[in-house]
């Protein structure tokens, strides 16, 4: 067997990266990472009403504002700490979680409590949890607490799902708001009546379907993934990073040179000292400053801390300061009193502060980095459902890893179309990047509160420091993010509405989906039967065993399933080899695949029943390899070599369970032959005496079937472990055949309505979305599904 895990065998790999690797990251992510925040500037300033500038005094406070909140929580709060929080390169709500479940006992998730102990075994390694403190204990104590973290963890997710809605509406429409301006200087007709008619039509008919046909665009190119696109997208973001923060120093210096001294927090007591209902309501836009933040922390799967740190706080942050700084020196400048006559409606958008010279790039870039903005939140929306699909929290949907270096990195089509369609809707409905905005503002000030409380959470629970700091950090960011909160509730009727209906749409999508998948497992732990059972079976009984692997898949770790016990008990038959196949996700980003397989016996040697349980991170694909009957043959084969030797092992309540995963000595495992051909997964008698329920199941396909062979023969291998080893080589070339359980929740007479709601929910998504074996690619002719009744 092979040494104990240390904490680096579950690393993203650049996690202990050269300067080479963190350059190359820092490059990839200003086309991912940072392209929201470096557009940001085309909607903070315009989004506020102009009629809420009353003054150059107000360009002063608004400024101020804007630094400070980009200063504290960009640069303080995500950039020095909440990226030191992420859980083995992963970050996002979700992680925070899962830290929380790992080291306070929090979890919710559906694992049997009766074999925790076999799923989350290991030897020294990140899997077990720090020592008790009195904070843990009495967070443990108190179910609420667990609920309270779970639906946090789950809010936060669905603030990140309408971000990515909000977010390439509000970017690319902003841009295309700069192409119809463009298009109105350039003067077609000597006539005004005509211009005026051209302006109106360029109005009408240039910005939404301009918009619509580059968002339809960046959604088509999404399945490329984050590093593809990370190439294409990066030299187009520093363009634009160099044109706005020149453009903000030209503006500085031939506007308004003062406009430094506003980073004085005395603008913002001013501000505060003269607030009114409306100016209150317009800190509701200034929070978009810091749009992309959050997805800072989300986006850690795709590259790496040191690399996101690096380039925010050497690169993204001076620009964005110096671009903000010009672009209310330029409205100081525009609101004072010499030149209020002249003053354009739209004074305030960014538009209006490049210089002429530069107009027509301008337009360009904006239009391409408005797509690329979008970018960070489609990937954290991909990473933070990903990481729910393993927690069982979202249905399930097919996932793609687009990088076989940078396991984080993920493409989800049906969810990608799903938010083209939604952002479609949100340009064509609103076309108004002030009520659009307003929705964006919610969202993204909501997450950050989310943030807030689980890091302060993991900060007292895992840093283990004391309360005090983590009460100051929760007080500090969160007062902040709270009065932000405040203003963009006072604009719910002006679009902070349409929020709220993508979050109750998701929230109640997220949290049917953990309680059905809860009840379910409950049912099955509370109907399964003994080993016992399936050991006293005997042909006396009318019960045969015919040649052949059956695996049974099942999400209980101990005892028989009750739809395997239904099947039996009305087709009185099953294989030579039984195997028992569970799948087990763990709070952890990724699991070792030495580490992944346990292995152990149900019942005596001669019986050949087996155990499997295949733990993964959720950031795993281990359901999408085509070789999984292989690696389960392989590591069944390392078992009974390794069962009498080992002295790594584990005793479950079913005996002896063994990890596997290492390639053992030559003479003593069993050796792969991969052939090529038309092979059948079960042979005809498997079919006639097991499969007679499917009809006619003679479909063949190509499909890659791996062959398996003893060593010659070797001193080192025993007679019974030999024998035993070619019982299971001659039942895996007789065919195989899985078992599933479809199982069809009926909520119990006299349930209340919130449950009934519930499980209805459930159950449409059971139905509708991907099944099980489809995932785990399981050829039809070979799958049996048993059908049983939940009664919930």
């Amino acid at each position: 067997m092979d040494h104990p895990l240390s904490p680096g065998t579950y690393s993203n790999p650049f996690k202990k990266e050269t300067w080479m690797h963190t350059i190359l990251l820092s490059f990839q992510s200003l086309g991912v990472v940072y392209g929201r925040l470096s557009t940001a500037p085309l909607y903070v300033f315009g989004s506020i009403p102009p009629k809420d500038f009353k003054s150059e005094e107000s360009a002063y406070e608004y400024f101020s504002f804007i630094f400070w909140t980009l200063t504290i929580v960009s640069l303080v709060k995500y950039a020095f700490i909440v990226l030191r929080a992420d859980y083995d390169g992963e970050g996002g709500t979700f992680a925070l979680y899962s830290l929380l479940c790992r080291h306070a006992k929090v979890g919710l998730l559906p694992n049997d409590k009766s074999g925790n102990d076999v799923m989350h075994y290991e030897a020294e390694s990140p899997f077990r949890t720090k020592g008790e403190s009195r904070a843990r204990r009495a967070i443990a104590k108190y179910k609420s607490s667990h609920y309270l973290m779970l639906f946090l963890a789950l809010l936060g997710s669905c603030m990140i799902i309408g971000d990515a809605v909000l977010t390439p509406a509000i970017s690319v429409l902003s841009a295309s708001s700069g192409l119809r301006r463009s298009l109105s200087d350039i003067k077609f007709s000597s006539s005004y009546k005509t211009e005026e008619s051209i302006s109106k039509n360029f109005k009408r008919y240039v910005p939404v379907p301009s918009a619509c046909a580059i968002l339809v665009c960046l959604f088509t190119l999404q399945h490329y993934g984050s590093h593809r696109i990370g190439f294409i997208f990066a030299p187009i973001v520093i363009l634009w990073l160099l044109l706005i923060g020149g453009v903000g120093i030209y503006n500085i210096c031939h506007c308004d040179p003062h406009i430094i001294s506003a980073i004085s927090p005395t603008y913002m007591y001013k501000f505060v000292k003269n607030i009114s209902f409306n100016s209150w309501r317009a800190l509701g836009s200034v929070i978009l400053c810091v749009a992309g933040s959050e997805a800072m922390f989300a986006d850690l799967g795709h590259f790496s801390n040191k690399s996101i740190k690096i380039t925010f706080v050497s690169f993204i942050y001076p620009i964005l300061v110096l671009c903000y700084a010009g672009q209310a020196a330029f409205i100081s400048q525009t609101l004072s009193t010499k030149n209020l006559s002249d003053v354009p409606d739209d004074y305030n958008h960014f538009y209006r502060s490049v210089p002429e010279h530069v107009h027509h790039v301008f337009v360009i870039l904006s239009l391409l980095a408005s797509a690329i903005g979008s970018q960070a939140t489609i990937t954290a929306c991909f990473s933070i459902i990903n990481q729910c699909l393993a927690l069982g929290c979202f249905p399930r949907v097919k996932v793609i890893h687009t990088s076989d270096k940078i396991h984080g990195q993920v493409y989800i089509p049906d969810v990608n179309w799903i938010l083209m369609i939604l952002s479609l809707g949100v340009t064509i409905g609103f076309h108004d990047t002030v009520r659009i905005g307003n929705a964006s503002g919610m969202a993204i000030v909501s997450g950050m509160l989310v943030t807030t409380c689980l890091m302060s959470l993991v900060i007292a629970l895992y840093w283990e420091k004391r309360l005090l700091v983590s009460a100051c950090f929760l007080m500090f960011f969160g007062s902040i993010e709270a009065t932000y909160l405040s203003s963009s509730i006072l604009n719910f009727h002006k679009g902070a509405w349409y929020l709220v209906v993508l979050l109750v749409l998701s929230l109640t999508i997220m949290v049917a989906w953990h309680y059905g998948t809860m009840k379910k497992y409950e049912f099955d732990l509370e109907n399964k039967l003994s080993t016992e059972w399936i050991t006293n079976l005997s042909p006396g009984l009318g019960v045969s065993r015919v040649s052949g692997i059956g695996f049974i898949y099942t999400d209980i770790v101990t005892g028989i399933p009750a739809f395997f016990s239904h099947f039996i008990t009305n087709l009185p038959a099953f294989h030579q080899v039984l195997i028992f196949v569970s799948f087990k996700s763990l709070p952890v980003p990724f699991v070792s695949p030495s580490r992944r397989y346990l292995i152990g016996r149900v019942g005596p040697r001669e019986y050949k029943i087996y155990r499997c349980i295949v733990r993964y991170g959720y950031s795993d694909h281990i359901r999408d390899t085509d070789d999984f009957e292989e690696q389960i043959i392989r590591s069944i084969g390392e078992f009974i070599s390794l069962e009498e030797h080992d002295s790594e092992a584990l005793m479950s309540p079913e005996g002896r369970m063994i990890v596997v995963g290492t390639q053992l000595p030559a003479g003593n495992a069993l050796i792969p032959l991969h052939d090529m051909g038309e092979t059948s997964s079960a042979n005809a008698e498997t079919q006639m005496k097991v499969m007679s329920t499917m009809g006619d199941a003679s479909e063949k396909g190509k499909r890659k079937k791996v062959q398996f062979m003893l060593p010659a023969s070797s001193p080192k291998m025993r007679l019974p472990v030999r024998e035993e080893l070619q019982e299971l080589i001659e039942a895996r070339e007789s065919g195989t055949a899985y078992f599933l359980g479809q199982s069809h929740l009926a909520v119990r007479n006299g349930s209340n309505f919130l449950k009934q709601f519930l499980i209805m929910t459930y159950v449409f998504f059971d139905k509708n979305c991907r099944q099980p074996h489809m995932a785990l690619n399981i050829p039809h002719a070979a799958l049996v599904e048993v059908g049983m009744v939940y009664t919930i």
